[in-house]
């Protein structure tokens, strides 16, 4: 248990100095300093002939791709638990509990997978119909 705290503490820290850098480097300058780095990018977008207006994402944007980068988290997450499953079955070398626990473990992961890749066809379907411009 120590172990995996320290692990997790380790990554954590080595993911907060990767990030923290890039929290600094995109913050905008204010008009009595020198311009930020997202001011520079919105005179380079307009000096290339590109609407400003335009280059925000809006709520709906934003929350799709969520939930479309979640929905696919899972379906990937169910495809590596059937393949645990079936590797799970192979091994048991005729031991019943673990037949049956890679059997209960399938089960599940199968119906996951169509409950997953259902809400993302219904998400797919509702966004091209409705919510496409």
């Amino acid at each position: 248990m120590k172990k995996t705290f320290k692990q997790f503490l380790f990554i954590a820290f080595f993911l907060a100095i990767l990030i923290v850098p890039c929290l600094i480097f995109v913050q905008n300058g204010s008009a009595a300093t020198t311009p930020g780095i997202m001011d520079n990018l919105k005179n380079t977008s307009n000096n290339a002939g590109y609407d400003a207006s335009t280059n925000e994402l809006s709520l709906a944007t934003i929350a799709g791709t969520a939930v479309k980068a979640i929905l696919s988290l899972l379906g990937v997450i169910f495809v590596i638990l059937i393949i645990y499953a079936g590797i799970l079955w192979m091994t048991a070398g005729g031991d019943e509990s673990k037949v049956e626990k890679a059997g209960t473990i399938m089960k599940n992961s199968i119906v996951g997978l169509i409950i997953t890749v259902s809400a993302l066809t219904i998400y797919t379907f509702i966004n091209t119909k409705f919510l496409q411009k």
